[in-house]
């Protein structure tokens, strides 16, 4: 079995970020990237299959600039066999449509029989690629799961429903998309460090992958204006002489949270 992971780096959650309100991108030299989490833990659910079942070939795909060599590198370390990393001038500041379009073609390029993602990603926060993937590559579906089991021949799992939890099953081949409540990742050790260095890692082009990103060949979103995020007003303090639950109310019924 073939299984594509999407790994993407991003902005440390811990650290500060900022647009820039030139571009409306974010200003990504302005602080760490790391490997995004929640594709770690995508990650871990495709090694943990594979240790338990030989010849499974877990292969990390990342769309990243160029300098983004380093947080692929650190998939091929948690235990990725090998990767794949799009890159191109032209995809900076690429919309979800030209992503998934891209993303898409570099899977059908590997044939996986399965291609697992996290929900959504802590920068963009999308969460519309996993089922922009299956739509491009003819693939079934089962987005959001917080639970995966993984067989010969498809995946189970459920997902959280408003009365409850909802099981969901799908044939190979397919895509999943997973959350949170799924394993944080298996920490690298050295010998998996050591061994990055030496797994292949093919870099493509838009070219390569026959893609366009001319916004004719294709609707595509386009930014109109950015802006700061103005600063957090002063709240309303009610100070309490007596008639402090009144007004309490009376605030609530003004905006209308009751």
């Amino acid at each position: 079995m073939k299984i594509f992971v999407l790994v993407k780096e991003v902005p440390d959650t811990y650290g500060d970020r900022k647009l820039n309100l030139e571009t409306g991108l974010a200003d990504r030299a302005a602080g760490d990237v790391v490997l995004d989490e929640i594709t770690e833990r995508a990650l871990e659910v495709a090694l943990s299959y594979a240790d338990k079942n030989d010849g499974t070939e877990v292969v990390a795909l990342a769309m990243a600039s160029e300098s983004s060599t380093a947080s692929i590198r650190r998939a091929l370390a948690i235990g990725a066999a090998s990767a794949v990393h799009v890159a191109d001038e032209q995809l900076a500041g690429a919309d979800l449509g030209l992503t998934a379009e891209a993303l898409a073609a570099a899977i059908r390029r590997g044939e996986p029989d399965l291609v697992i993602t996290g929900n959504l990603s802590t920068d963009g926060s999308g969460g519309v690629i996993p089922a922009m993937l299956a739509e491009h590559l003819g693939y079934a579906q089962a987005t959001a799961l917080n639970a995966v089991e993984i067989t010969a021949d498809g995946v189970s799992g459920t997902r959280a429903a408003d009365d409850g939890n909802q099981s969901v099953s799908v044939s190979f081949p397919a895509v999943i998309s997973i959350t949170e409540a799924l394993p944080d990742a298996r920490f690298p050790n050295f010998k998996g460090i050591m061994a990055a260095k030496k797994k292949p890692l093919e870099v493509l082009s838009l070219d390569e992958l026959g893609v366009s990103a001319d916004p004719a060949a294709a609707p595509r979103t386009i930014m109109t204006t950015v802006s700061e995020k103005p600063p957090r007003a002063a709240g309303v303090k009610i100070t309490d002489e007596g008639d402090a639950g009144a007004k309490l109310v009376e605030y609530l019924v003004q905006n209308r949270l009751v």
